[in-house]
């Protein structure tokens, strides 16, 4: 991986920590929940997906080992809990989580990269670095994972991350990676989000 890939990725990672975080934020209000309630969604929502992506490539746990992601996730807190809930738009939520897992997945295939990883792990690396986040902020709040809404989701940070590793591979000078590929996650995750886009479900018996 080029040094100037290497120097961008981390501004996605500072973006996915950020709307990640906020989501969890948001969701917390909606729970009601007080401060140290919503700064502890913000970063279970921010970190989850990171955390076990870097146990899968053997890399130390990002937020173990510098206290900035931490900080950034009670920053973000704070900004997000001023915000009276009425001022949000209805599908403010699912709009953050769309951000956050564009970016974050294009970070994690990068991530999974740069410590070796081949290609198609690297993929998956970072669709569980931009997927699992977000489930784990729904099972804790106690509602319906995102995962079961029927729209697409994982298919987007596929998208992302794959044509990450790709246009890497084929060796595109960045930032044109990193821009291409959170660009058409996000935009797939939009997508979906507007139209209800989702693939054809299992038939049943």
């Amino acid at each position: 991986m080029s040094l100037p890939l290497q120097s961008l990725l981390p501004w996605l990672d500072i973006a996915g920590l950020t709307v990640f975080a906020a989501s969890g934020v948001l969701a917390a209000a909606r729970r009601r929940l007080d401060f140290v309630g919503a700064c502890f969604f913000a970063l279970i929502t921010a970190t989850g997906g990171g955390t076990l992506r870097d146990v899968l490539i053997g890399a130390p746990i990002f937020w173990m080992h510098d206290a900035a992601p931490v900080m950034l996730c009670v920053g973000v807190s704070a900004l997000a809990w001023i915000v009276p809930l009425r001022w949000w738009p209805e599908r403010a939520l699912d709009w953050l989580d769309a951000a956050g897992l564009a970016a974050y997945a294009v970070y994690g295939a990068g991530k999974a990269l740069h410590f070796g990883i081949a290609p198609i792990p690297a993929v998956a690396a970072g669709v569980c670095t931009a997927c699992i986040g977000g489930v784990i902020r729904d099972i804790t709040a106690g509602v319906p994972s995102i995962l079961m809404r029927h729209e697409l989701y994982v298919t987007a940070a596929l998208l992302a991350a794959s044509a990450f590793v790709g246009l890497t591979g084929l060796g595109l000078a960045a930032p044109w990676p990193m821009l291409i590929s959170a660009s058409v996650g996000f935009a797939l995750r939009g997508a979906a989000i507007r139209w209800h886009l989702a693939l054809p479900p299992h038939r049943g018996s």
